[in-house]
């Protein structure tokens, strides 16, 4: 397998100075057609129903996932491998999970909703299954191979998908109904439009946990803000580019044929957003300890393949609870996370610094005992604050039904942080 051209045999092994790739014009356009690419897919219209659906407005926020990807090219190393710097060898173990688990929930989404719509698309005349399958089989052909054929892929994915929502505009368009007002009294539209925010925000941020893995191949030297910037322009321009109040296969209904044609494009999209998810969940694989790492990540990539499959066809038709469900996971733990590293790099680490080579040396690792507190402490705010259908947080009913489990917890970091760690530091050293 390793020896097939395009193949990257690279796990989670630190990709050294002299292994990097030389800057150029063109890599830095392909990152940001990668980031483009790879959420300009029609599962964003899940996260928007919840606009019209539920709260009734849209916005989105992109900044932890743009500065989690400065650190690949200074550390040459995988994000949750960077995370040990900032949790200890054995705490940063918990966000790896997550994060594992969250690429995987994201994929199944991916896998339901390219096969709803390729059923959709045929008349019922292929089932939900048979196109949940397909989905799984593109996506594992590439993230299998990895980062050569990803970065091909991505390339290329965007363009028939824009032009075919560029046509979704001008099918559906004339029956959208922008005159249509927030419903409920003000309190009530108040704390809609804050959870909704919340939600925007922490739906793309979700890539934060693994937003270094495609920086790994940069130059040491390669600037800050320019990834830093990269990563911003590739997730906020394809962010408002699915409408969020048109059924797709609907919208596609007055080109008759044309518009079937446009709807097998769009479903396979999701293509797109599939492949890095199930590419990092790998890599996740590997950092959760010795013996995840002796397993090759294309290996482990078959393993996530089936994972998802199995979990789309048991979920497939409750697709939108499955997703309601999904939420409360996805956002709360990976801004406190953020927060953890924030604070740890402007604070501490201005002095202490990073031996990127020693990214297994337990030894020289911080233990993580404060981030470890700070992050669980982090997670009681979320709790507290949490809005689901599921669970009512005390705070988030104080708040009239506003999910606040995001600032509350990353509040609950950011005060309690700093002391701990200065505490750890002076009785540990490190």
């Amino acid at each position: 397998m390793e020896s097939l051209a395009g193949f990257e045999a690279r796990g989670i092994t630190r990709v050294l100075p002299e292994d990097r790739q030389p800057p150029s014009l063109a890599s830095d356009v392909q990152v940001a057609i990668l980031w483009f690419s790879a959420n300009t897919s029609v599962n964003n219209l899940a996260v928007g129903l919840f606009g019209p659906l539920v709260f009734n407005f849209w916005v989105s926020g992109h900044l932890s996932t743009s500065y989690m990807s400065t650190w690949g090219p200074l550390s040459g190393n995988r994000t949750m491998v960077v995370a040990r710097y900032f949790m200890g060898y054995w705490p940063s173990k918990i966000p790896c999970f997550l994060n594992i688990v969250l690429m995987v929930g994201y994929c199944t989404i991916d896998c339901i909703i390219g096969g709803q719509m390729l059923s959709a698309v045929s008349g019922g005349s292929m089932s939900i299954v048979v196109g949940i399958i397909i989905v799984a089989l593109v996506s594992l052909v590439v993230a299998v191979f990895g980062i050569a054929l990803f970065h091909y892929y991505e390339r290329w994915a965007w363009l028939p998908q824009i032009l075919a929502l560029f046509i979704l505009v001008g099918s559906a368009g004339p029956y959208f109904n922008a005159a249509l007002q927030s419903v409920g009294d003000a309190p009530t539209v108040a704390a809609n439009r804050l959870s909704f925010f919340s939600l925007c925000l922490y739906v793309p941020n979700s890539w934060a946990a693994a937003a270094s893995d495609y920086y790994v191949y940069y130059p040491e030297r390669t600037s800050r803000l320019k990834i830093f910037l990269l990563t911003l322009t590739g997730l906020w321009v394809s962010s408002p580019s699915i409408s969020t109040g048109a059924l797709v296969v609907a919208g596609y209904g007055p080109l008759n044929g044309f518009g079937l044609f446009c709807s097998v494009i769009v479903s396979l999209g999701v293509i797109a957003n599939s492949i890095p998810g199930t590419y990092l969940a790998a890599l996740g694989c590997q950092v959760m300890g010795r013996y995840g790492k002796a397993v090759p990540r294309w290996v482990w990539s078959c393993i996530m393949v089936l994972i998802e499959l199995i979990c789309a066809l048991v979920g497939r038709d409750h697709l939108f609870l499955v997703f309601q469900n999904f939420l409360a996971l996805m956002g709360y733990w990976v801004e406190i996370m953020v927060c953890i590293v924030l604070q740890e790099h402007l604070l501490f680490r201005r002095t202490l610094g990073f031996e990127w080579a020693r990214w297994e040396d337990k030894k020289y690792l911080p233990l993580g005992i404060a981030a470890l507190a700070s992050f669980l402490l982090g997670w009681l705010g979320a709790v507290l604050g949490m809005y689901q259908v599921w669970y009512v947080g005390r705070l988030a009913g104080l708040a009239g039904g506003c999910d606040i489990g995001v600032w509350v917890g990353c509040g609950f970091a950011l005060i309690s942080y700093p002391l701990l760690r200065w505490l750890e530091l002076k009785r540990f050293g490190r």
